[in-house]
């Protein structure tokens, strides 16, 4: 049975004079570029920049939503409607999705961003209103949400395709939820243990969480977050262990 597998990671997430990652070079490497849209961190310019560069490295560019929270990096959860969520989705999307148009590449999936995400992931209606946004503004794009989670459900409600999502360099709780990051365990710095976490996870279908309790886990994109310092040494050995046990690997476009 042959195996594939998507490789995103967050990116475009410099502002101003502030840099942050290694874009370029983690650009090489993976397969999906979700890219800031400037209310958690990006501006235009680095939204223009980060398009243009995944396009030229053949990367499939996605929008990467999240709460208007420069000070928090969008992972402080903001108390709000629906109604909110929803339009905050279509103008954050539909911004960077200007940009592909200019540099000629289709936009190929939207990803929320932080705590946008874990709060659709658990929240019925605030995943609605994000799978509703997508829709409206172009219903041939991929919805990612956690796998299992309520955004993947309400995705799939809404007759968007979806992929599944996991996370090569976070832990999970037993019920399949991320570790929060304020925890000390919610973060893989070693790279050698976030490949043996991702071989489980793709080849078993499976994952351990902290406890101990193993949980059924499907897979269809996994995500390296660019601000991790290791992002650049992660994907590369991914690259390696996943080519090693002859999964291919490629964007869903």
């Amino acid at each position: 049975m042959e195996h594939y597998i998507d490789l995103n990671c967050d990116l475009g997430e410099s502002f101003g004079p502030y840099v942050l990652g290694n874009d370029e070079e983690v650009l090489k490497e993976i397969t999906s570029a979700n890219i800031a849209c400037g209310y958690h961190a990006g501006d235009y310019r680095v939204m223009a920049q980060t398009v243009k560069q995944a396009a030229a490295a053949g990367v499939a560019a996605g929008a990467h939503p999240g709460f208007q929270d420069l000070q928090g990096f969008g992972r402080r959860e903001i108390q709000t409607s629906p109604e909110d969520v929803y339009q905050l989705t279509v103008y954050q999307v539909s911004a960077l999705q200007g940009f592909c148009r200019i540099e000629g590449t289709a936009m190929q999936h939207v990803k929320p961003h932080g705590a946008l995400y874990n709060m659709a992931g658990r929240d019925p209606g605030l995943a609605e209103a994000i799978a509703s946004a997508v829709y409206d503004v172009d219903k041939s794009l991929i919805l990612f949400g956690l796998s299992g989670s309520e955004l993947v459900k309400a995705g799939e409600r809404q007759g968007l395709r979806v992929a599944k999502e996991a996370f090569a360099d976070r832990t999970y709780q037993p019920d399949g939820s991320l570790t929060p990051r304020g925890r000390d365990n919610a973060v893989i710095h070693d790279a050698d243990t976030a490949v043996r976490h991702v071989k489980q996870m793709i080849l078993e279908g499976t994952c351990t969480a902290v406890d101990g309790t193993i949980i059924p886990l499907e897979v269809d994109t996994l995500c390296v977050h660019g601000d991790n310092p290791q992002t650049l040494a992660f994907t590369r050995s991914l690259r390696h262990m996943l080519l090693e046990e002859g999964i291919q690997i490629r964007s869903f476009t």
